[in-house]
């Protein structure tokens, strides 16, 4: 970054130096600039120096220490900007140009798990269709896959406006990938057939699900036909075309489900891991909690409820979730395909727990407000939320796995041959709007499902950071 300053002095950007915590640096010149001492010396260095601005260039540095830094900062009257995380910089730029205002998910940021990119060798050089690739983690997936050079990516979903604004900005990232976008809804599987018979995919990431809770209870028959049926017809149709590897995207809410959304999910669950024992191919099932910045996810919406004046609500104090960066958890979604053989469900680790009230705080305040000046309301939790979420059943098996920021979750599954036939009632009684039948079959299909209902906690796993073996995550809407 400093080799940039000087070199492009059109920039208007000049080191006064550098502050690092290796005593082997310190008074060293680094082209031109001196190191100054360690990070500590922040304020006492910027009171005897013209220091306008501080670059914050720890791409894989905790939160605690971003958080550290831009407090002292807005203390001392500071501008700062930082450098992306290390998930962001694929192609390993780091540039000025990179340089951008600290984000709440900066502050959150862990040390990130950085795992062998030759576990996504299986990419290289194959035809790959993502489904939902105008959605937050959808893009985002697309976005890291054109870095390991599949011959054709296939980004289908719904919306088409999400869908060109994604192709246009993956066209400025590598015009070389061959993009092929296809406006599809996963309902209809006769659309599914022609697509998979001319792109035929060899392998499929599977993002497109109605994931709004309150939302999804008010529309239980979408969440049926999307989330279940819409995964059954892609399973199927993957199945018959000859894809070779299948990565579905969960959730924490199919953990313990009070919700229609979070019983659909573990319905979807079901079916890919069902087809995985039929076929004896590499389906499989990758579950984690909230994305920070995904639509529709908390700091999104503080955010918009801070432009529009306030007041910035939270559902509960006490409410507390994990959370991952949407780069980090696309990186780990790819390197959990990599792993799987057929039928696992892989959890990733979202690190330590974080309540929604310091969350919206940290939001509020770095908007240049404080909570006297942008008030939080409580709201109250609403059905199908819980103050905690997690990531696996009580009764499961937690394994290790080559990876360190995945887990192996064994959970009971449904017996051979009763996924399609549990999924064609439930298709039955959705088409008939009849939600006392839905939930009846949800209930005998889902030991742990209590439908309509509010809970404090969820099911197991839900201590996080050192201990590998047990993590949890979510999120409410706020």
């Amino acid at each position: 970054v400093v080799r940039e300053m000087q070199r492009n002095g059109q920039l208007g950007m000049k080191a006064v130096g550098f502050l690092d915590d290796d005593d082997t640096k310190t008074g060293k010149l680094i082209h031109g600039a001196p190191v100054l001492g360690k990070i500590q010396a922040l304020e006492r260095v910027v009171r005897s120096q013209p220091v306008d601005e501080v670059v914050i260039a720890m791409p894989t540095a905790p939160g605690a220490a971003v958080r550290a830094i831009v407090e002292t900062c807005q203390q001392i009257g500071l501008r700062s900007q930082t450098m992306p995380g290390v998930f962001e910089l694929l192609d390993n730029r780091v540039s000025v140009s990179r340089l951008r205002h600290v984000e709440v998910e900066d502050l959150l940021r862990r040390p990130q798990v950085l795992g062998s990119f030759t576990l996504s060798d299986y990419i290289n050089q194959e035809t790959i269709l993502v489904t939902g690739a105008g959605g937050s983690i959808g893009f985002e997936l697309c976005r890291q896959l054109v870095h390991h050079r599949p011959v054709q990516l296939v980004m289908l979903g719904h919306g088409e406006n999400s869908l060109f604004e994604a192709q246009t900005k993956l066209r400025r990232i590598d015009s070389s990938v061959t993009l092929r976008v296809v406006v599809a809804d996963i309902r209809d599987k006769l659309r599914l057939e022609q697509v998979f018979a001319e792109f035929k995919p060899s392998v499929v990431f599977h993002t497109a699900a109605h994931k709004h809770v309150p939302l999804m209870e008010e529309n239980f028959a979408d969440a049926i036909s999307n989330n279940v049926i819409g995964t059954r017809n892609l399973v199927n149709v993957a199945l018959s075309s000859g894809s070779d590897r299948f990565v579905s995207i969960s959730t924490d809410k199919a953990v313990a489900p009070n919700s229609v959304m979070g019983a659909s999910k573990w319905m979807a669950s079901a079916i890919v891991q069902d087809a995985a024992r039929r076929s004896g191919r590499a389906f499989v099932v990758v579950r984690f909690g909230n994305v920070l910045g995904s639509r529709g996810s908390v700091v999104p919406t503080i955010k918009a409820q801070i432009e529009s004046g306030g007041p910035v609500t939270v559902t509960n104090p006490q409410m507390t979730r994990f959370f991952m960066t949407i780069s980090e958890a696309a990186h780990l979604v790819l390197q959990a395909g990599g792993i799987g053989s057929g039928g696992e469900l892989f959890v990733l680790n979202m690190g330590q727990p974080v309540r929604i009230m310091d969350l919206a705080k940290d939001v509020i305040r770095l908007s240049g407000f404080t909570t006297d000046e942008m008030p939080i309301r409580i709201t109250g939790i609403r059905p199908g939320e819980k103050l905690e979420e997690s990531l696996w059943e009580d009764d499961a098996t937690v394994e290790p796995t080559t990876h360190p920021g995945i887990l192996r979750i064994r959970e009971r599954q449904m017996p051979e041959g009763a996924v399609q036939t549990a999924v064609s009632a439930l298709e039955r009684a959705a088409k008939k709007g009849d939600r006392t039948q839905v939930e009846a079959l949800l209930c005998n299909l889902i030991p742990s499902f209590t439908p309509g209902g509010e809970s404090s906690g969820g099911a197991g796993g839900r201590s996080g950071g050192s201990d590998s073996n047990r993590t949890s995550v979510g999120v409410t809407e706020t």
